[in-house]
């Protein structure tokens, strides 16, 4: 019995994650109520309170949604990476920056950046940084499987390098999901060219 309540659960908050970003990306943030929200669900208004307290926890679930198939997609390219640093943070970074659209538009990233930022402290906030944090080390532990791997120079700081690269994507993620009209191609292209510079002070060939 227990199984088949924590089955319907999921498959609620499901029906909700995913109206809600259905309905961010038609409406907008603040143009999505969430009645509207509730009734694409085919649930109670009630029991979205019953989850969440308000949107911004639901657009938090969905970059935690996010967030989160990334990483999985990513201990892939940690266990096994390409045997080139310049291919295997490619490869990390491609997976990070080519779904980041699957689930939250521009405007969504820019309304969960720009609430982590108002409020640091709130759930909203922290639940962003710990996700952010979690890029930061999964980014750290690809450098170090490079270095382990002796595609790295051995006295590389794993820890500085992998936040540089991180934290280098991060600063370009932000300035795409400002410009609506930036493919991903181009924040991709940047990214790349900007990374060859670290690349070659670290790489051993």
């Amino acid at each position: 019995m227990g199984g088949l309540r924590a089955k319907h659960r999921a498959d609620r908050h499901g029906r909700i994650i995913e109206a809600a970003a259905a309905l961010f990306r038609q409406s907008g943030y603040e143009g999505a109520k969430i009645e509207a929200i509730a009734a694409e669900a085919e649930v109670s208004v009630g029991t979205i309170y019953n989850y969440y307290r308000n949107k911004g926890d639901i657009l938090v679930a969905i970059v935690s949604m996010e967030v989160n198939e990334v990483l999985n997609a990513g201990r892939g390219v940690v266990a096994t990476p390409p045997r080139n640093v310049a291919d295997a943070i490619d490869t990390l970074i491609g997976i990070y920056v080519d779904h980041s659209l699957i689930y939250l538009s521009k405007e969504m990233w820019r309304q969960a950046m720009a609430t982590s930022t108002q409020q640091p402290d709130s759930p909203f906030g922290k639940t962003y940084a710990a996700l952010d944090q979690a890029l930061i080390d999964q980014t750290c532990e690809l450098v170090e499987r490079l270095r382990s791997l002796g595609l790295i120079r051995p006295e590389t700081d794993v820890r500085s390098a992998g936040e540089i690269i991180f934290n280098n994507m991060n600063m370009m993620f932000i300035e795409f999901v400002k410009d609506e009209a930036m493919p991903l191609n181009q924040l991709r292209m940047a990214v790349r060219r900007q990374n060859k510079v670290l690349f070659g002070a670290i790489a051993t060939t």
